[in-house]
């Protein structure tokens, strides 16, 4: 994604390190709350994060930097093991079902070394690499599979499902399945669902392998490779 220097963020200020503090002082009690113990959960959820909607289920464990700039609507669950890095905000709609392992990134470093380190040698408070931040949005009624990755700046529209194991480099539009490294668009429906498809010939083949991604199942028991499922769409 691309990024200014108005996107750089700071990272172990004394404030930053007290809210990182924190944190890990929430998500550690939240790990320890019985599962039964809803209202104790609950009460931990909203001091830690900096909005939540109605009936959220967060699973343990559950990983974040500093929680208040993670914003969740309603009817939401989150699996167990997600990771939220939410140096900008991470704005996640309503009805949204997000499985394990899912880790998101608000935060990354640049490229070049010259740009990412200090090289001049010298020592000084401030850290030795750069980060710059971008927002995350996951809209309404979509559906994050199993280890997806998703990094800076993205945008994920509505209705729309990410395939298990797909990194999510650029945003995905409404109204699709997404699947791949880097994730890309394989089937686009109207807002209505299935019924109201939008027209695409696919072969047997790439019919079962979407179906496949829509179950969670792995893409390899069909195609050899992402890449040729790509390439048969293309057809």
């Amino acid at each position: 994604m691309q990024y200014d220097t108005t996107d750089f963020v700071e990272t172990n200020g004394e404030a930053t390190m007290k809210l990182i503090a924190r944190t890990r002082r929430l998500t550690r009690e939240y790990y320890m709350t019985d599962h039964e113990d809803a209202e104790r959960r609950r009460a931990i959820l909203e001091e830690l994060l900096g909005e939540i909607g109605k009936n959220v289920e967060i699973d343990t464990p559950f990983y974040c930097d500093y929680g208040k700039n993670i914003h969740i609507g309603s009817d939401v669950i989150i699996n167990m093991n997600c990771t939220f890095v939410d140096n900008k905000p991470i704005r996640i709609g309503s009805k949204v079902l997000i499985a394990s392992n899912v880790q998101i990134y608000t935060s990354s470093h640049p490229i070049l070394p010259q740009e990412r380190l200090r090289l001049d040698g010298n020592e000084t408070e401030e850290p030795f690499f750069r980060t710059y931040a971008l927002p995350v949005e996951i809209q309404d009624n979509v559906w994050i599979g199993g280890g997806v990755v998703i990094l800076p700046g993205v945008t994920i529209g509505k209705n729309s499902v990410v395939g298990a194991g797909s990194v999510v480099t650029r945003s995905i539009p409404a109204n699709c399945v997404a699947v791949g490294n880097p994730c890309r668009v394989i089937r686009r429906f109207g807002e209505d669902g299935p019924d109201d498809a939008l027209p695409s010939a696919p072969n047997a083949e790439t019919t079962a392998a979407i179906e496949n991604v829509q179950q969670g199942k792995n893409l390899s028991r069909t195609f050899g490779s992402v890449a040729e499922l790509m390439e048969d769409l293309k057809r």
